[in-house]
């Protein structure tokens, strides 16, 4: 079995369903995702995982940055990917992958349903 999680050791969230996964006996792949930020490809293919229809599912909407940069949820999608591209702390927190499967850690327990 084969499990990422795209980690913020900084995040509460993140930290904890890393620790749940490990608990559960995973050992993930660790991408800090905000050193080795995600490139168009892998961002494209998270969302199709996570099953969203759009970018806007997977920003983080309530940072300061989104609000400083004018981002609304009429942003349209290229603009909004780009936007994660270049500010990868936009992007929500933590994600698992395991297969063609993805899912959010809030609350951590989510995860497991893609174990």
């Amino acid at each position: 079995m084969s499990v990422s999680i795209y980690h913020n050791p900084r995040c509460s969230k993140s930290r904890e369903t890393l620790a749940l996964l490990e608990t559960n006996g995973v050992k993930p792949e660790i991408v800090e995702y905000l050193k080795t930020p995600v490139d168009l490809n892998t961002l494209n293919t998270l969302i199709a995982q996570l099953g969203f229809e759009s970018a806007h599912q997977l920003i983080r909407s309530k940072e300061t940055l989104y609000k400083e940069l004018g981002l609304n949820k009429n942003t349209d999608e290229a603009t909004l990917k780009q936007v994660m591209l270049e500010n990868p702390k936009l992007i929500e927190r933590p994600i698992v992958v395991k297969d063609d499967k993805a899912a959010i850690g809030r609350p951590p327990e989510s995860v497991l349903a893609i174990l």
